[in-house]
């Protein structure tokens, strides 16, 4: 039996869905123009009502919990793009994301089972936010992937049982070009990201030798990629070039990127599912002006069957969700038919399509 994982793009629980949780962090903020984490509250309650505050656990996933609950996924799979901790200093940088650890029932009420952490915020707040942010996780059983207290631990995949007896393999990476900042590689005595230098063969190279590390017959394996700019829909060559590679040369059966703020293309190289950028799932934008016509509001939840044989995608569904008083709630008919439009255009460009199924799936054509 093909095993079902559920994947998303960017969970942001920090800043200003922290502050809605039963334990909000100190507010103070270093941003440029905003200086509190509750204003960004207050820019979602102007645009779409009051939150009665605190919120309980599961308020922020909002219908995503139904739908878990109706498929009941083998592994659910985010790109946690926030650091759990209250110790640390500010990195020096624009942006920071934290949550509280006691916060931490966000997570599990999803019954999240691996974060992806090589990403440009799990360092917000310096090593030592990372290595709380890691034990928070470890504490609750959440795995981890693509950050540790040394490279070693960095580069070591999430490890997860399927039924069957297989397994799932989460191996997690961050690039330059989503803003990560260099210094934020893991050493052998440093903690940080497994972080790419480039999108050259030299570095599919190198993750190839880090897969064949670990991988025994019957692993389904996932490449977790944190890369490119937050706006636009263009795939670079280089980005198609890099992610056919890691099929080609590799046992690699499912790319996941992230770091856009909004879906891109969806590709399916050799049997093998490519998300080129998952878009944001959770975060605190609502309100905020710029970049509408991209609809960042809109979250979508990705749910594929994979063949544990080959890693041969058997069927993707796609359920669009849109952030309202800072929960997921259905999309309307016009939100859905606007996605379904967006996801044919650009995976014109690269053989997919999706067509409608009922009242709230699409599933992939390829």
């Amino acid at each position: 039996m093909a095993p079902c994982l559920f994947l998303c793009g960017d969970v942001m629980t920090g800043r200003g869905l922290d502050q809605i949780l039963p334990h909000p962090s100190e507010p103070r903020l270093y941003e440029p123009v905003i200086k509190l984490a509750t204003d960004y509250v207050d820019l979602a309650e102007a645009a779409n009502g009051p939150i009665a505050r605190p919120v309980d656990f599961s308020y922020v996933w909002g219908d995503a919990i139904a739908e878990l609950e109706r498929v009941q996924p083998d592994a659910r799979v985010i790109n946690l793009e926030t650091s759990v901790t209250t110790c640390g200093s500010a990195a020096d940088k624009d942006i920071h994301y934290r949550m509280n650890p006691r916060n931490i029932g966000c997570l599990t009420a999803a019954n999240i089972d691996c974060c992806a952490l090589a990403n440009n915020h799990v360092l917000d707040w310096g090593e030592g936010g990372l290595l709380e942010t890691l034990r928070t996780l470890s504490k609750v059983g959440l795995a981890t992937a693509g950050a540790g207290a040394n490279l070693a631990e960095a580069r070591s995949p999430a490890v997860i049982g399927l039924t069957g007896g297989n397994r799932l393999l989460v191996f997690a990476f961050g690039m330059t070009s989503s803003g990560i900042p260099r210094a934020w590689a893991a050493r052998p005595g440093r903690a940080g990201i497994n972080l790419i230098p480039d999108l050259s063969a030299n570095s599919a190279d190198a993750i190839a030798d880090q897969v064949r590390g670990v991988q025994r017959p019957g692993d389904v394996v996932i490449a977790s990629i944190h890369w490119g700019g937050n706006w636009g829909y263009a795939i670079s060559p280089a980005q198609r070039t890099f992610a056919h590679r890691l099929i080609e040369t590799t046992e690699v059966h499912l790319i996941h990127g992230h770091s856009s703020h909004h879906f891109r293309a969806i590709e399916v190289y050799q049997g093998k599912l490519i998300l080129y950028g998952c878009g944001d799932f959770l975060n605190d934008y609502e309100g905020i002006s710029g970049y509408e016509s991209f609809r960042s509001d809109l979250a979508l939840m990705y749910f594929a069957s994979v063949d544990p044989g080959g890693g041969y995608l058997r069927d993707l569904e796609i359920i669009p969700l849109r952030t309202r008083r800072m929960r997921l709630e259905r999309v309307p008919q016009d939100d859905r038919d606007w996605t379904l439009e967006r996801l044919n255009r650009e995976g014109s460009l690269l053989g997919t399509s999706v067509v409608s199924h009922g009242d709230a799936s699409l599933w992939l054509k390829w």
